[in-house]
């Protein structure tokens, strides 16, 4: 099994998936049991964080024996509010860690990186493990990791719209300069995108929509466990060049007439 390691802690399965969108929990469950990740995300806004009530809780549903929560931002617009929902996660007992998102627009809802690279900083000197979703900027990643981020999450295309990696080189350079791992987030929308991701050399990817809006999570959450390791195998054994003209398979010495 290839792990990966981010701030000490080692996973098994580069695969980190989401728990918003689905059409049940139950199907959530399903989901996630299929898709072999051990990392799952979870918006603090949108959890009952009040242990002990009636009301029923997302955290109801996620075995934290079996699965490593990561609490995220979403739904944050500026450093104040980003920084406030990370403590609030981290008091009621969610982790340290945090996948750091700050909104610049609401529409496309591309990261403010500016202040992306200033919450990092106040998270950081906090103590916290800050995974921030940033854009695919080598320069922005790169004041990212200098912040104190512990690994760095470019998206491959807006959040939710499944168009898959939209600029490859930038997930290239971001890869081949990060000291960090590097985590695609956001835009995958099939199996064929997981794998590209990883063919670029990303260390992870992370997606929600993708599976929670197929027509069968659980079946796409197993099809993009599957692409998350082909993908990755595939790195690692690096593929032929590009040539402009074919080239025979087989040798041509020996051949009779020759």
């Amino acid at each position: 099994m290839d792990s990966f390691t981010i701030a000490g802690k080692t996973f098994a399965s580069r695969l980190i998936i989401g728990t918003g969108k689905y059409p049940s929990h139950a199907v959530m469950v399903r989901a996630h049991e299929a898709s072999g990740a051990d990392m799952v995300t979870v918006a603090v806004r949108r959890v009952n964080l009040v242990r002990g009530t009636k009301e029923e809780s997302l955290l109801d549903y996620i075995d934290t024996s079996k699965y490593f929560l990561l609490p995220n931002t979403a739904g944050c617009y500026t450093v104040d509010d980003a920084v406030r929902t990370a403590r609030l996660g981290r008091e009621a007992g969610l982790s340290n860690w945090v996948k750091l998102e700050v909104i610049g627009d609401e529409r496309t809802l591309f990261p403010d990186n500016e202040a992306l690279v200033e919450a990092t900083r106040v998270l950081v000197r906090e103590g916290f493990v800050v995974l921030p979703y940033t854009s695919d900027d080598p320069v922005v990643c790169r004041k990212l990791e200098d912040a104190g981020a512990a690994a760095v999450m470019p998206l491959g295309a807006p959040i939710g719209s499944g168009l898959g990696i939209q600029n490859p080189n930038n997930i290239r350079i971001i890869r081949e300069f990060s000291r960090v791992p590097v985590i695609v987030d956001a835009g995958v929308g099939t199996a064929s995108d997981a794998a590209f991701a990883m063919e670029l050399g990303a260390d992870g990817v992370l997606m929600n929509t993708a599976i929670a809006g197929a027509q069968d999570p659980p079946a796409m959450a197993e099809a993009m466990k599957h692409a998350v390791l082909a993908g990755r195998l595939a790195y690692l054994a690096g593929r032929i060049p590009r040539k402009l003209y074919a080239t025979a398979s087989s040798p041509l010495e020996g051949l009779v007439g020759r």
